[in-house]
């Protein structure tokens, strides 16, 4: 057990942010590196290092600096983290288990050695390995980039010959690999948290549902049977277990005919799909990360609320990131607001989320859809 103690975070999003405040109310000091100045992690630490998520200056002065490190996304300098562990400084989660996933054709070649079911897969390195994986696996197939890819930037989905080219200019100067695409019936994910010493506890599995390839709403519980709600846990701990990783970990998922449940990707951090947590269960996935990064006992996953549903704010036009409408959005009962403090709006950017809890999924679907399109941002 680490406590107390200086916890390093490399990155300082909204994910930083959240790990942030769940630290501090837990008495932890807490200091970020981001390449933003007040980045919304930064505003709520200690202390900021102005770096990138893969500047080794940065990094090394946060070593320095922290009693363990943490990261809020897989994109980071792993080589310069192992050096930092090998020092005698816990990083959560070990630089392996951040190289495994970062490259997300690596990802898939230790599900395939761990029989872990996923999608069928090939490597990539010339545009006729592409032309003999359509001759294995059919159309449609999904072209993704390995590494630094999330929200869909690094997918093209081919549905004819002719969008090869497309797809390879698109994802020109990157590092490619194929999937066999997999007709699901749902996205799942499921959030689930290891100790150091082996101890895990799994969220109840959950709805995503994604516009443009970026997740928009989340459904807690997923209405699924029994059956694939074992089957999700299940492959979840397993995958967990071969990974020997500590901290949160998000695990998206395809559930397909069977009540059978492909992986679909994992996150080694805390994830878009256990914000609703922080409402509807006796412990957060912050919090919970916190816990087990530091070797403290693992807290309940337990729901506290009968459903939950997560709604991300994403901006919809170029400007400040603060949003219009929030006093009616707040009126109605049941909704909670995040607010992630960026100073500028995208199209599409992650600008805060919205939870509703109550008793039923329709009432909360009906009240988050409600509150969103109340907001202007």
């Amino acid at each position: 057990m680490i406590y107390p103690a200086t916890i390093g975070i490399v990155g300082g999003g909204q994910l930083g942010k959240m790990l942030t405040l769940a630290a501090k109310k837990m008495g932890f000091t807490v200091i970020v590196t981001d390449p933003t100045p007040e980045s919304p992690a930064g505003q709520v630490a200690d202390r900021q290092i102005v770096g990138g998520y893969k500047d080794v200056k940065a990094t090394r002065e946060l070593s320095r600096l922290a009693d363990i490190i943490t990261i809020e996304a897989e994109f980071v300098n792993d080589a310069v983290l192992q050096k930092i562990a090998k020092k005698g400084i816990p990083v959560h989660p070990s630089p392996k288990t951040i190289r495994i996933i970062k490259d997300k054709l690596k990802q898939k070649e230790f599900l395939k050695k761990h029989k872990i079911p996923t999608a069928e897969f090939v490597r990539i390195d010339k545009q006729g390995d592409i032309e003999k994986a359509i001759e294995k696996f059919g159309l449609p197939v999904m072209l993704k980039a390995r590494e630094d890819a999330y929200d869909g930037k690094g997918n093209y989905l081919i549905n004819k010959e002719s969008d090869i080219k497309k797809g390879l200019e698109k994802l020109k100067d990157r590092n490619l690999y194929l999937e066999k695409f997999v007709p699901f019936i749902k996205e799942l994910a499921i959030i689930v948290a290891r100790t150091p010493y082996g101890e895990m506890a799994a969220y109840p599995v959950v709805e995503t549902r994604h516009i443009d390839n970026v997740c928009d709403t989340v459904i807690a519980p997923a209405k699924i049977s029994k059956k694939a709600q074992k089957n999700a846990t299940a492959i979840a701990k397993k995958t967990m277990k071969q990974l020997k990783g500590a901290g949160v970990f998000g695990i998206e998922m395809f559930l397909v005919k069977g009540d059978k449940v492909l992986i679909n990707e994992i996150a080694p951090r805390v994830h878009n799909s256990g914000h609703y947590t922080i409402e509807a269960c006796v412990t957060s996935q912050f919090e919970q990360h916190i816990r087990a990064i530091t070797g403290l006992p693992l807290g309940s996953t337990e729901m506290i609320v009968k459903a939950a549903v997560m709604k991300n704010i994403l901006g919809s036009v170029q400007g400040s990131g603060y949003p219009k409408g929030l006093d009616k959005a707040l009126k109605i009962p049941g909704v909670s607001y995040h607010l992630y403090n960026k100073k500028e709006t995208r199209v599409a950017r992650k600008m805060g989320h919205l939870t509703v809890v109550g008793d039923s999924i329709e009432e909360c679907k009906q009240k988050v859809y409600k509150a969103r399109g109340l907001l202007k941002i």
